[in-house]
């Protein structure tokens, strides 16, 4: 798994195409203040398994620590299969996906998710600090 995160002052976003023709049509556009949004890449080793409840305590117990940093309630979830080369299946990356934004909202979290299966087109306003900026890889 890995997880590129940012603590933002804003993030916009909207549906632009489709990448995966099995998904139902979706015309979306959002704007969500004061969020952490998490880039997910789910790799191929993540759906065994053996792996997929350490991932995903790992992928929650940080995307908590980096809004807890800021005191942050939001949360938005996008899908990003541009952070490695062993992408996992589409439906495990959109089941671990739902899961995480269940999990996060059960602990007092409002989420969001950017429509899986979809370009977006986005406007990402991220804090200055070396912190609002994180890349995470989990194994």
């Amino acid at each position: 798994m890995k997880l590129l995160c940012f603590q933002a002052k804003r993030f916009h976003w909207k549906t632009h195409s489709k990448t995966l023709p099995e998904v139902p049509d979706q015309n979306v556009e959002i704007t969500v203040d004061e969020t952490v949004v998490v880039f997910i890449h789910a790799e191929a080793g993540d759906a065994e398994a053996t792996k997929t409840g350490s991932v995903m305590r790992q992928s929650l117990k940080h995307v908590k620590w980096l809004a807890n940093k800021r005191a942050i309630k939001n949360i938005v979830l996008h899908s990003f299969t541009h952070l490695g080369g062993a992408t996992a299946e589409p439906a495990f990356a959109e089941m671990f996906i739902t899961n995480l934004g269940q999990r996060l909202s059960e602990t007092g979290y409002r989420v969001w998710t950017t429509p899986f299966g979809y370009f977006c087109e986005w406007d990402l306003n991220v804090y200055g600090e070396s912190l609002a900026k994180v890349w995470k890889e989990i194994h």
